[in-house]
């Protein structure tokens, strides 16, 4: 072998050991204990005892779809704004999605074709397929905007905005959608269109950081589809995704994720997902997108549904 090709052989014998080797570095992302995971736990319960005054405000009546904005009072006091949508070519009861958009989004993504979360093509693939849809805005988002003095739910968009625009941490905006959620369903259980049994949920970024929570602490959810949630999120303190893994246990969960993402990084995302979700009853489905995953994901989230739900 001459020296340029030994050279050359060298170097290709180093590259592929740093490659495994960085491979192997591939670490999961810390989590607290069950321990700690059990004393947080119950921050997201609420009052039961404050009325709901749930109520139809508006209706949109089409040939395929019923569609319903509900209010009702969340467990802060806050006025909760909803879009409840039935399919008409099923029967009732209905098994439910709920649906939980991103951070700076709102219930109206869900409407929207093309967008980041690909909400349109997913809430019309679900309503096709039979099932009844809810998407509430969450915390200090969409209509909800009031709880902020009507700015921008993007704490970092306006650095000169008045200080009350960040009177909610990303914790408590988190904390209060999930307990809102755990509402709605009260609400619903009032109503006869929605089969009580058969409830789980799709979120999108924010939204599926927010199903981890949903799954740990509300025993009516029966499944959840989390695409591209950052499972470790410092600026949520207590309430940050990669510590409430614990609460998933034998639910099945769909984990969706794109490698090109920048809000994580891609192995100690699939790392985390081995050490900690990985069971018969759990998958992860990688994408080479960012965070946007386009509709590409529609298909194997609409496939989770039907099979779990």
């Amino acid at each position: 072998m001459t020296l340029p090709r030994y050279i050359h052989f060298v170097f290709l014998i180093l590259s592929l050991v740093a490659a495994g080797t960085a491979a192997q570095d591939a670490t999961p992302y810390p989590r607290i204990s069950q321990e700690a995971f059990k004393a947080r736990v119950p921050f997201f319960d609420y009052a039961r005892e404050v009325p709901l005054d749930g109520r139809v405000v508006r209706e949109w009546d089409s040939q395929a779809t019923l569609r319903q904005k509900i209010v009702f009072r969340g467990a802060q006091g806050f006025l909760v704004p909803g879009y409840l949508e039935f399919p008409k070519q099923a029967t009732k009861p209905y098994p439910l999605a709920l649906l939980l958009h991103g951070w700076s989004g709102s219930k109206e993504a869900w409407y929207e074709e093309g967008n980041i979360i690909s909400g349109g093509e997913m809430r019309k693939a679900l309503l096709d397929s039979g099932y009844a849809v809810l998407a509430l805005d969450a915390a200090t988002h969409g209509e909800r905007s009031n709880e902020i003095d009507y700015q921008h739910a993007n704490v970092f968009e306006d650095p000169k905005a008045p200080p009350t625009r960040n009177y909610f941490t990303f914790a408590e905006i988190s904390v209060q959608t999930v307990k809102d959620y755990r509402r709605a369903l009260d609400y619903l259980a009032t109503r006869d269109e929605i089969d009580m049994e058969r409830i789980g949920l799709v979120g999108y970024s924010m939204g599926g950081m927010d199903s981890f929570y949903l799954l740990s602490v509300e025993p009516r959810i029966k499944m959840a589809v989390a695409c591209v949630p950052p499972l470790l999120s410092e600026g949520y303190g207590p309430a940050s995704p990669i510590d409430f893994t614990w609460g998933i246990q034998d639910k099945p969960f769909l984990l969706l994720a794109g490698r090109q993402d920048e809000m994580y990084d891609a192995a100690r995302f699939e790392a985390s997902y081995k050490a900690y979700i990985e069971s018969p009853k759990t998958k992860l489905i990688w994408y080479d997108q960012g965070h946007k995953l386009t509709e590409i994901y529609v298909p194997d989230a609409l496939a989770w549904v039907k099979a779990q739900l």
